[in-house]
C-alpha cells in the first residue's frame, strides 16, 4: 500500500500549498532526483565515452547504469535495447525517419493520439508517400479491435498506438493490437508517455517493437526520455542523426556506424538528465508501480463519481475501470481556460486546460473547439486534495445558475 504522506515528504514543492493536478503534463520531481543530478555537476562533471580520466569514467559508468536500470524497469531483454532521447516525441520521430519506407506502405494509428504520435506519421505521408490510416474509437475512447483488423493489411509497415490516452485516460488493448500487427508482419510502436509512469509496463508482454516515454512525466527531469527498440531492429534502421559517438570508423569517403543503441545517440547527450532519470526509475521501483496504479485507480473512481454528480458538468471518457486517473470535463459553456484560472487563483489548484495536443480527438470527436479541463493525479496526490478540488468545482458550477 502506498504511504502518500510519506511520499509527499520527497517533493519540497508541495510545501507551498499547491494542489497539483496536472501530473500527466509533467510530474513533480522528488529531491532524490535533484540530488543525483547535483552530484554529477558537483563531483564528476565530464563528458561520457570521451576520456580515460576518472571523472569521465565515472560519468560514463553512471550513464550506462541508467540504461541498465531502465531496461529492468520495462523488462527489456538487455540494456542494448534502450536508446536515450530527450522525450517520447523525439523517440517517435527517430523511428519515423529511420525506417526505410517503401512505395505502397501504410501506417495505422488512431484518433486517440497525442500530436507526437500523429504528426510524425503525417509527415511520413508527405515526405515518403506512405498512406496513413486512422482508427476511430467510440465516444468513450474505446478501440474496437474489429476496426483495427479492417485497416491493417499486408502493406501495413507500422502500427502506432498510445497505451493510455492523455485526454481520456482510457487504456488501449495494446497486446491484442500487437497480435493483429504481427499476423500481417507489421511493426508495433507504443506511445508509453502516459502508461510507463503510472503502471507496470512489460515490453515482452506488450510484444511491441518500439516503446517511447518521457522522463519528465515520471518524476524525472525534463530533457530525458527513452526509446525502447527491439534488439533485432537496432542495426537494421538508419539513424535520424549521425555524428560524434555514432561511428566506429570514419574516412574521407564514408563512415561505419557502431552497433547498438549508441548509433542513435549522436553528439553529447543530456548526461545529468539521464542520470536523474536513473534516480527517478529507481525511486518508482522502490515504491512499486503496482502501488502507484492502485492508488491512482482509487483517486480515478473518486474523481469520476464526484464530477458526474455535479450538475452542469460534462465529463468525457469511460468509467474508471477502463482508464487511469486522467479525467477531462467542461463546466457548462464556460471557457476551460477561465475555469482553470479560477481554480488557480482561488484555491491554488493546478489543472490543464485547452486542446491537450490532441486536436483531432477533441475537435472532431468530442466537438469541443475550445478544449476541455483535464485533471490528473499521481503518487503524491491525496484523497483530501481530490475532495477539495471537487468542492471548488461544484462552487464554480453553482455560479452558473
Amino acid at each position: 500500500m502506498l504511504n502518500v504522506e510519506r511520499v509527499r515528504e520527497d517533493f519540497p514543492i508541495l510545501k507551498t500549498g499547491i494542489i497539483y493536478l496536472d501530473s500527466v503534463a509533467s510530474s513533480l520531481t522528488p529531491k532524490v532526483v535533484i540530488d543525483k543530478m547535483l552530484e554529477y555537476y558537483f563531483e564528476y562533471r565530464a563528458n561520457i565515452e570521451r576520456g580515460v580520466y576518472e571523472l569521465s569514467q565515472r560519468a560514463s559508468s553512471e550513464y550506462e547504469e541508467a540504461r541498465r536500470d531502465v531496461a529492468r524497469f520495462i523488462n527489456a531483454k538487455s540494456e542494448a535495447e534502450i536508446v536515450m532521447v530527450k522525450n517520447a516525441t523525439e523517440g517517435i520521430n527517430v523511428v519515423a525517419h529511420s525506417i526505410n519506407w517503401r512505395k505502397g506502405d501504410n501506417i495505422v494509428t488512431t484518433m486517440l493520439e497525442h500530436h507526437s504520435n500523429l504528426l510524425p506519421w503525417l509527415r511520413c505521408k508527405e515526405r515518403y508517400g506512405v498512406e496513413v490510416r486512422l482508427v476511430k474509437p467510440n465516444q468513450q475512447g474505446i478501440i474496437d479491435l474489429a476496426d483495427v483488423e479492417r485497416v491493417v493489411d499486408h502493406n501495413t509497415r507500422l502500427v502506432a498506438i498510445t497505451h493510455v490516452s492523455n485526454v481520456l485516460g482510457v487504456i488501449t488493448p495494446v497486446e491484442e493490437v500487437a497480435k493483429i500487427a504481427k499476423e500481417h508482419g507489421a511493426l508495433l510502436l507504443v506511445d508509453g508517455a502516459q502508461s510507463v509512469p503510472h503502471m507496470k509496463v512489460d515490453v515482452k508482454k506488450l510484444n511491441c517493437d518500439f516503446l517511447a516515454f518521457s522522463g519528465h512525466k515520471m518524476c524525472g527531469p525534463t530533457g530525458s526520455g527513452v526509446l525502447y527498440m527491439r534488439e533485432e531492429l537496432l542495426n537494421k534502421l538508419d539513424p535520424l542523426y549521425v555524428g560524434g559517438g555514432t561511428v566506429e570508423t570514419v574516412d574521407p569517403d564514408g563512415f561505419k556506424l557502431v552497433k547498438g543503441p549508441a548509433r542513435f545517440e549522436a553528439g553529447t547527450p543530456p548526461i545529468a538528465e539521464v542520470i536523474g532519470l536513473k534516480a527517478a526509475v529507481n525511486y518508482l521501483t522502490s515504491i512499486g508501480l503496482e502501488n502507484v496504479e492502485a492508488h491512482e485507480k482509487l483517486l480515478a473512481k473518486k474523481l469520476y463519481e464526484g464530477l458526474t454528480q455535479i450538475p452542469k458538468l460534462e465529463v468525457y471518457g469511460p468509467e474508471p475501470r477502463f482508464k487511469l486517473s486522467i479525467t477531462s470535463f467542461n463546466v457548462g459553456d464556460m471557457n476551460p481556460h477561465d475555469v482553470a484560472l479560477i481554480l488557480d487563483s482561488t484555491a491554488k489548484i493546478a489543472v490543464r486546460s485547452g486542446l491537450h495536443c490532441a486536436q483531432p480527438l477533441i475537435k472532431h470527436m468530442l466537438r469541443k473547439p475550445q478544449g476541455t479541463l483535464r485533471v490528473s493525479t499521481y503518487l503524491y496526490t491525496t484523497e483530501e486534495e481530490v475532495e477539495k478540488f471537487l468542492t471548488v468545482i461544484e462552487e464554480v458550477a453553482k455560479s452558473l445558475t
